[in-house]
């Protein structure tokens, strides 16, 4: 069993250090907000005073952090305070430059990992976790991975995970926006809606999008499991990389913009599947009143 300094608690890390507990490891937790410690600390882990209490006497550290910039300011802290014995697991959802750099910083063997399945996933422990870095230090990561994703891949070196990471995002913001606009259309036509989601997911429109999303985005519930602000980061590093790469991305360029304007008009705490919203008022249908702070139509 590893002693881990767990660094974000937040919708992800939370459950993600709840789930390593119950396999019987040690979790020393750090998070900016006293209730997720106190959290941390009613499931069975150990709250951290500092950065550096969650580090130094450690076998292993796991990061679960909004954005680069924030994976980089613990990289400097992670590299004031630990060593060369221990392994960083990053599963935060960052550019890839800056996991290659921030592995570069650091004195332990590190490994970017980010996750994609939602709270959902990370509740259950059934998140698709796609890893970068040295084979020898995804190795190490693997047991841990096991505990908290179904589907756990090595991707290639540093900065391959968050390149796949990026890629998913891709897919999942445009199926969103498909699904989305797929319901305007049937509702503009008085259509049964639910029976049309069944039929269309058991044949080849089927996708996790539907099986997951279709229900809340029918209902007008939009409480997140990923939020807007998030997606909106992702994809700005999607088309930053993109471009770099000399990449084209039309339909990806075109739902980063669409995920850009939801945002901008106040719904970045909504789910990203709140995309409904904008098709609904780009096709001059009344959108539902959503209560910011539920997510829920009013």
């Amino acid at each position: 069993m590893a002693r881990i300094g767990f660094i974000g608690l937040g919708i992800m890390g939370s459950p993600m250090a709840a789930n390593l507990l119950k396999a019987g490891h040690e979790i020393i937790g750090y998070d900016r907000s006293a209730a997720r410690l106190d959290q941390l600390s009613h499931a069975g882990g150990r709250p951290a005073s500092s950065l550096k209490d969650a580090v130094t006497s450690v076998d292993v550290v796991i990061t679960m952090l909004p954005d680069s910039p924030d994976v980089a300011s613990v990289a400097t802290g992670i590299a004031a305070h630990g060593h060369a014995g221990q392994l960083w697991i990053d599963t935060s959802s960052i550019a890839p430059a800056t996991a290659r750099d921030a592995a570069a910083a650091v004195p332990m063997p590190a490994v970017d990992a980010p996750v994609s399945g939602g709270e959902q996933g990370a509740v259950d422990g059934t998140l698709s976790i796609m890893a970068g870095g040295p084979t020898t230090a995804f190795a190490r990561a693997k047991p841990l991975l096991d505990v908290v994703g179904g589907t756990v891949v090595h991707v290639g070196p540093s900065g391959a995970g968050q390149t796949v990471k990026l890629a998913n995002q891709l897919i999942v913001a445009g199926v969103i926006e498909l699904v989305a606009e797929a319901i305007v259309f049937l509702e503009a036509y008085g259509v049964d809606t639910d029976a049309a989601v069944r039929v269309l997911a058991g044949g080849l429109a089927g996708n996790r999008i539907l099986d997951r999303k279709a229900a809340g985005m029918l209902a007008r519930s939009f409480v997140p499991g990923f939020r807007v602000d998030l997606h909106h980061k992702d994809l700005g590093n999607l088309t930053a990389a993109a471009r770099d790469a000399g990449v084209a991305i039309p339909l990806g360029a075109m739902v980063a913009q669409l995920i850009g304007a939801l945002r901008a008009q106040g719904h970045g705490d909504l789910d990203h599947s709140a995309l409904l919203l904008l098709v609904e008022q780009l096709s001059t249908r009344t959108p539902a009143a959503v209560d910011p702070g539920s997510g829920e139509a009013v």
